[in-house]
Parts: structure tokens; sequence; C-alpha cells
């Protein structure tokens, strides 16, 4: 929406005895004279135009209050012509100094043609598109000179990158209706791709088969939230299926030429808890097997560091991008990952963790709920914009430790109605382990009945411990486009690392 005019630009001059040229505002006033007189003449034409033009894109006031009536009338179903215009601009003193009501008649009288009516609303529209380009340019100039030394000059790229953004968005004819025809092809496309994988899958592996089974990868424009209580292992499995997705990714020519990906991704791993270097020891814990402790503390031997440096190798050329800046605000995730997409086609997104995303500032609110809100629909419509699957992983109340059976439930997360509503898949992941370990039966020794009943405590313990150990459930609890349900994983907790189960029906024959 264009606000007031900017000031008109001075074109400079070679000859300093004479006056600097005068450079208007691009516009067309003939072109919204024609579009208008095509209006008035056939109501048809408004359905051309009205699916990309607003009253704003008219450059000349009078034009913007002509098209808005007219439109009103006819979306009630009334004939919008010079007559019925009549009522609504008697008295008008803009209309009356080009020449009142008679303006109306004129309009309607030089109507050349109306096929060309969408053109004419074409190039009003593309005009409108360079002046707000010029509004966005001085305030641009304007705000760079006059900035404080508390306005970061990184804020003011990313919000003129933001803005430059929208307007490109706003700017695409493409919107509204499309075939289904077209759709199908997309579809059948996808399926395709599918089929010709030796995984099967549509979307983006997460690197575990059973995960994948049931949600057939991470797909394109979907918003994908991954929570649990803390010690459960969010960011690790987190940076697990960011690790897969990015040592799976090839880049291979289609049919048409063109470069597309695998059935990995380019990750965008936005940390706002954990540092690049602390996540990148965790990747390299997981390549190489050694705790991240031991990687700190240099706890390992000569072959070791071997292992280490071969690793780091393999891991440098992929496709796996960290950036660890705190309290990252939803507006700059959008454009630095927008930009990530047009460098490296990146294919995978991951926010480690929602609750610690900052809204716009111009959002900011006291109710947690709205912003919680804002930043689930910055996420998704990012997830839409860009064609990509977002995860975001999302802390959970702790009403889940007040209940005997503490699998998560989607009641469980915080400001759950935003994220709830938002999210095409949620996942929790559950540890029994966890809780196990914190309900070790205490010794009493006070006599040999109650050392006794102990000891078969104690047992009792450890044989249930044996069962949950190592184990790890993620649990699909909303699953937008297909099935719900739940999936076992191997998880190694000294190295963070989660691993496919072993089932009978993986395991190799026994021989003969």
């Amino acid at each position: 929406m264009e606000t007031s005019s900017p000031t008109p630009y001075l074109a400079p001059v070679e000859d300093g005895n004479e006056l600097p040229s005068f450079r208007s505002q691009p516009s067309n006033v003939e072109a919204e004279q024609a579009l208008l007189g095509a209006i008035l003449v056939n109501n048809d034409c408004a359905a051309t135009v009205s699916g990309f033009l607003t009253a704003e894109h008219f450059f000349e006031p009078i034009h913007r209050r002509i098209y808005e009536t007219a439109q009103n009338l006819i979306d009630r179903g009334h004939i919008a012509n010079p007559t019925t215009l009549k009522a609504y601009f008697d008295g008008d003193d803009n209309l009356a100094e080009i020449g009142g009501v008679e303006y109306l008649r004129r309009l309607a009288a030089g109507a050349i043609t109306i096929i060309n009516a969408e053109d004419y609303g074409r190039a009003v529209y593309d005009l409108s598109l360079r002046r707000q380009l010029i509004q966005i340019g001085e305030e641009m100039v304007h705000t760079a000179y006059s900035s404080t030394v508390d306005e970061i000059a990184v804020l003011q790229i990313e919000a003129t990158e933001q803005r430059l953004y929208n307007l490109a968005e706003k700017g695409k004819y493409e919107g509204g209706f499309q075939s289904i025809k077209d759709s199908l092809t997309l579809a059948v496309a996808s399926a395709e791709a599918a089929l010709k994988r030796d995984s099967h899958l549509s979307g983006v592996t997460t690197g575990f088969a059973d995960l994948n089974a049931i949600l057939g990868g991470m797909h394109k424009s979907d918003l994908i939230i991954l929570a649990g209580r803390p010690s459960m292992g969010k960011t690790a499995l987190a940076t697990n299926i960011a690790f897969n997705a990015a040592e799976a990714h090839r880049e291979e020519h289609d049919g048409g030429g063109a470069l597309s990906s695998s059935e990995g991704a380019v990750v965008a791993f936005f940390s706002l808890e954990m540092s690049a270097e602390q996540l990148a020891s965790r990747v390299l814990a997981e390549a190489t097997g050694i705790p991240s402790e031991n990687l700190r503390r240099g706890r390992f031997s000569t072959d070791d560091f071997t292992r280490i440096v071969d690793a780091s190798k393999t891991i440098e050329s992929l496709g796996f991008f960290i950036d660890d800046t705190p309290a990252i605000s939803i507006a700059a995730l959008r454009a630095r990952a927008r930009r990530l997409k047009r460098q490296h086609n990146l294919g995978l997104i991951v926010v480690d963790y929602l609750q610690l995303l900052r809204p716009a500032q111009s959002r900011r609110s006291e109710n947690r709920v709205l912003e919680i809100s804002e930043i689930t629909q910055g996420l998704k419509a990012l997830a839409k914009e860009i064609e990509v699957p977002v995860l975001a992983l999302s802390q959970l109340s702790r009403a889940v430790e007040q209940r005997d059976d503490k699998r998560p439930q989607l009641s469980d997360l915080r400001e759950s109605g935003a994220i709830e509503q938002d999210a095409d898949v949620v996942l929790f992941i559950y540890r029994e382990e966890y809780y196990w370990l914190r309900n070790h039966p205490r010794p009493l020794r006070k006599d040999i009945e109650e050392e006794r009943d102990f000891q078969l405590r104690v047992q009792e313990w450890n044989d249930a411990h044996d069962e949950v150990q190592g184990i790890a459930e993620v649990i699909v609890g909303k699953h937008r486009n297909g099935p719900t349900g739940t999936v076992q994983l191997l998880f190694e907790g000294r190295i963070t690392k989660f691993a496919n189960l072993a089932k009978s029906d993986r395991l190799p024959d026994e021989p003969f």
C-alpha cells in the first residue's frame, strides 16, 4: 500500500547556470483513464483486473476513488456507469477541478476498446510497483544517513531486504487459481521422483527408515514441529536428521536439464541455544563415534585423531550451514533463509528452538501466545514461499511431569493453540529410560527382611530398565497428510546419536 509521495528526484546537470531538471514519479494517466473508461462501458472488464489491481495502485487520487467506487457497486451486483456514479461524486471538489461529473462521461466516451483492459491494468500495476520501489530506496538512504549508534546497519539491510521481497511477492501475477491439470502435473512429478529413488520417498529423508515410512520424508512447504521435555534429545534428533539429509544430498539433472536434489537437501540450521562450535562437535561426535565431551577435553588417541580429521573433511564438503545468532527475529530468519535458497538451493530449515525466536520488532506484544502465533505463521509462510520443509523444535509444558504416563500429547505444547494449528506434522520425542533412571530404588538397610525386599525391587527395576535402555520413541501426534503412530529408535547417549532400531525383519538370515 502506497503512502505519501516521496520527494521528486532532481537530476544533476553539468552546467551550473541551469536549473536542475525535474524527474516525476513513474505513472501513466492515459492508461488509468483508458482502464476506467473500459470498466464504465463494460463492467465485465473489472473482473479481469480485480485479482491483482486495487485502488491504491492508481497514481491519480481521483482515479483511485472512481475505481474503488465502481468496484464496490459491481461487487454488490449493481451497474457502474457515469449515471450511477454521479450520486457519489456530486459536490466532490477534487472531481470538480477536472470537469466535475462530466469527467466520468468523458472517461466512458473515450474508451477506445475494452479488449485491452487487462493490459491497461497491468501497466498501472507495474508503475505502482516502481513508485513503491523508489519509496523504499529513498527511505533506505534517509535511514542510513540519519541512523543512530544503536541502529545496526545489518538490521537495516535485513529490513530493507524484507520489504523488497514482500514487494517482489506482491508483484507476481501468478497468484490466484490454477487449474487442476497444473496441480496434477506437479503431483505426478512428485510421485515419479519417489518411484525413481531407492528409498521411494517424495520428501527429504530423515535418515530413519521407520520415520520415513510413516511420514514419507519431510515434504516441501510443511512446518514440522519436534517437541519434548528437557533432556529427551530434541536437539540431538534434529541434528541427526539435518546431518542425514545433508549427507544424502546429491544434485542431478532432470529431463529438462535443470538441477534438482536427490532425497537429501542443503540444510540451514538456526541454532538459537547452542553455538555453532558446539553443534559442529555433536555432528563430529556422531560421525566418529567419539563422545563430544572427549573431543572438548582432548581425551582421544592418535588413531582417533586421524578419524576426526578424515570425518571433518567429509563433513565440510556437505551442504550444511549453521546460524547461531541468539534471539534472531523471524523477519531476519526469513531473509537469511531466502538468501541461502537463492545461493545454494536450500532444501531444509531447522530451528532450535521455536520459543527463542523473536517476533518482528513492530509487533512486539505483552501476550506471548500472540507472539508465538506470529512466529509459527511466519515459519509456515516461509516454508510455502521457498518450498522447503521447516523443522522447528519446541518445548513442552510441565504438565507432562504430573501424569503417570509421561508420553507427550498435543495439549502439552506450550502456547499449543497456535503451534498445533499451524503445524503440518507434530512429533514428540520420549525416552522412558530417562524417568527410570530418576526412580532407582534407594537402599533401606534396616533389617534382613527390608534388605531382601530392597534387593527384589532392584532386580525388578533392572529387568524393567533393560527393556527401555537405549530406546527412544518418536510419537507422530499430528500428520496432516498421513497416519499417526509411534516409531522406536535406538539412542546412544554417549555420542547423542539416534539410529534405526534393529528388528527381527531387518536382521540377516541365520546360517544353516
